[in-house]
C-alpha cells in the first residue's frame, strides 16, 4: 500500500511539472502584458524597464523555473495588473469558488445517486421514465445556456432569486462565507444548481446503468431466494457493488466543478477563481493565469489520489489481487 501510495505522488508530481510547462508555454502566445501596464506616451526605455523589473527579459526556461521555485513556496508572484501577491489574491477569492463547487458537488452526488438508484428500481414507472427523459436536459444543454434560462425563469420573470453576484458574506477569521446570510443562500441557489446539473445527470445515469447491471447478477437472485428483504438486496448488496465506477466518475466530475466553474461565474458575475481567471486572461496577467492552472491540477492530481485509495476500501478484490501480486 505504501509502495502504491509513492508511486502515485512521483506520477503526479510529474503530472504537474508538465502541466506547469504546458501552461506557462500557451500564455507566451496570449499577448504582451506590457502593453495593458504602460500608457501610450511609454518610450522604449520604459518599455525595457519594466521587462526586465517583471522578469520578461530572461530566457522562458528561467522564467519557468523561477515561477516553479515560488510556487512550491506558495509564492506565486505579483499580478500585472492588481499589483499584489496572487497568492492574497486567490485567498480572497477561494472562499466564493469553493462554496459553490461544494454545494454543487453536494446537489450532484446526493441527487444523482438517489435518482439513479430511484430509477433503477422503478425502472419501469412513469415516475422513472419522466426524470429520465428530463435529465437529457441537463446532459444536451451547455452550461451558459442552462444559466442564461434559470435567470429569466427564477429572476426576470418570477424575481425569486438574485440574478448576478454572491449576496452578504460574513468573515470568520480569514474566510468569506455567505451560508450565514438569507441574501448569501439565495445568491448560492441558481449558480449552484447550474454548475451541478450536469455532473448530476451524469452520475443519475451511470448509477442506474450500473445498478441494473448488478440486479442481473446471480448473487441478487441468490440473496432473494434466501428470503432477505427487498431494501437490504438493493442497497446493501446492490448499490456496493455499483460504487467502484460510480466513485471514479464522481471524483472526476468534483474536478470538474471547480475547473469548470469559470463558466457559472461568468455568466452569474460569482466572484470566484474562475472569474478571476477569465479577467487576468483579458489584461495578460500571466502570475495569476499560470497560479489558476496550477491550483486546478493540484486539485485534480489529489482527486484522482484519493480515488485510487478508496477502491482498496471499497473493492476487497483489488487488495486481494495485490496481496496475490506480492
Amino acid at each position: 500500500m505504501l509502495a502504491f501510495v509513492i508511486r502515485r505522488v512521483f506520477q503526479s508530481v510529474l503530472v504537474l511539472l508538465v502541466v506547469g510547462l504546458v501552461a506557462f508555454s500557451m500564455f507566451r502566445f496570449v499577448g504582451d502584458p506590457i502593453d495593458n501596464m504602460l500608457g501610450q506616451e511609454r518610450t522604449q526605455a520604459d518599455i525595457d524597464r519594466l521587462r526586465a523589473d517583471l522578469g520578461l527579459d530572461q530566457p522562458f526556461v528561467v522564467q519557468y523555473f523561477k515561477f516553479l521555485e515560488g510556487a512550491v513556496q506558495g509564492n506565486f508572484g505579483v499580478s500585472y495588473r492588481q499589483g499584489r501577491p496572487v497568492a492574497t489574491i486567490i485567498a480572497e477569492r477561494a472562499p466564493a469558488t469553493l462554496e459553490l463547487a461544494a454545494v454543487s458537488g453536494f446537489l450532484a452526488i446526493s441527487i444523482g445517486i438517489g435518482l439513479g438508484v430511484f430509477t433503477a428500481i422503478r425502472r419501469d414507472g412513469i415516475a422513472s421514465n419522466i426524470i429520465m427523459t428530463v435529465s437529457l436536459i441537463g446532459v444536451s444543454l451547455p452550461t451558459f445556456l442552462i444559466g442564461i434560462l434559470l435567470i429569466y425563469i427564477f429572476s426576470v420573470e418570477l424575481d425569486l432569486l438574485p440574478s448576478f453576484g454572491r449576496g452578504d458574506t460574513v468573515m470568520i477569521g480569514g474566510w468569506s462565507t455567505g451560508f450565514l446570510t438569507e441574501s448569501g443562500l439565495k445568491a448560492l441557489i441558481l449558480p449552484s444548481i447550474t454548475l451541478g446539473l450536469y455532473q448530476m445527470t451524469l452520475i443519475m445515469r451511470l448509477v442506474r446503468s450500473e445498478m441494473l447491471e448488478v440486479l442481473r447478477q446471480d448473487y441478487i437472485r441468490f440473496a432473494r431466494a434466501r428470503g432477505l428483504r427487498e431494501r437490504s438486496v438493493n442497497f446493501r448488496h446492490a448499490l456496493k457493488n455499483t460504487l467502484v465506477p460510480v466513485i471514479t466518475v464522481t471524483g472526476l466530475q468534483l474536478g470538474s466543478i471547480i475547473a469548470f466553474a469559470i463558466i457559472t461565474e461568468t455568466v452569474f458575475q460569482w466572484p470566484g477563481v474562475g472569474l478571476l481567471f477569465i479577467n487576468a486572461i483579458q489584461f495578460v496577467d500571466i502570475p495569476v493565469m499560470a497560479a489558476y492552472l496550477m491550483l486546478i491540477s493540484v486539485m485534480f492530481v489529489a482527486i484522482n489520489l484519493i480515488v485510487d485509495l478508496l477502491y482498496f476500501a471499497i473493492d476487497p478484490r483489488l487488495r486481494a489481487d495485490r496481496a496475490g501480486a506480492h
